[in-house]
């Protein structure tokens, strides 16, 4: 079964009907991933998907641009490439817009049910400043831990900034220091801090995050994606 992509979309003319029995397929896929509680990278790559089918469904411009160009030429003189910029026929155009506004539904209503289950990771997820909290906040710490494989990882974070369709946004960059077993974890928190400061002293007074939950949910796939976003909000509130 192809994974949902935009090209799954774009190859629409050629047969909506198996088109749409390929969406349905992907986004069971997708469902049987959070009934399994693995939200991630499905809900964000959802989410991308559903707000670019959205734009096509509103503008023609928008699919011509996304069409694959044929090549058609090389000037090699300027050192550029030539594509064959042929358009979309209004049968083509409008298949794809059947197969789109079909699908927004049923895209909109798997978001939903990943919406759901972050947020009730989100809930069962608490957090707590650990030491003192410096005022520089792009770089520390955090502690998350990994109940389905018994072990607490010490996490580096960095704050970086992206911008898109003229958006600034924040995401964070992460490095696992260490992953320590739960029945090797005797000190508290702030006692791991400190260690930290020790190995890693270019970071004198880090900013440093604990958090613990009682789910013992995949981390790679949840628990970790979860914690990033509410670290950002702990960040930034």
């Amino acid at each position: 079964m192809e994974p949902l992509s935009l090209n799954l979309f774009i190859g629409a003319v050629h047969d909506v009907e198996k088109t749409q029995f390929q969406v349905m397929g992907g986004l069971k896929k997708i469902q049987s991933n959070f009934h399994q509680n693995r939200i991630y990278p499905d809900l964000s790559a959802l989410i991308d998907l559903y707000g670019t089918l959205q734009s096509i469904s509103q503008s023609a411009d928008a699919l011509e641009a996304l069409v694959p160009k044929r090549l058609k030429d090389v000037d090699l003189q300027n050192n550029t490439a030539i594509y064959d910029q042929s358009r979309l026929h209004d049968s083509d155009f409008e298949h794809i817009l059947e197969l789109i506004v079909w699908a927004l539904p049923h895209i909109q209503q798997t978001i939903e049910e990943g919406k759901t289950m972050f947020e009730f990771v989100d809930e069962n997820l608490a957090v707590e400043v650990v030491g003192i909290l410096p005022t520089y906040l792009e770089e520390g710490y955090f502690f998350v831990p990994d109940n389905a494989s018994s072990k607490v990882h010490c996490i580096k974070y960095e704050v970086s900034i992206f911008t898109h369709a003229n958006e600034r946004y924040r995401s964070l960059k992460t490095t696992v220091m260490q992953s320590l077993q739960h029945s090797l974890v005797m000190q508290p928190a702030q006692s791991m801090k400190l260690d930290l400061m020790k190995q890693y002293p270019e970071l004198p007074n880090p900013a440093t995050y604990s958090f613990t939950t009682e789910l013992e949910f995949p981390f790679h796939e949840t628990i970790l994606p979860v914690a990033k976003r509410r670290l950002l909000r702990c960040l930034y509130s």
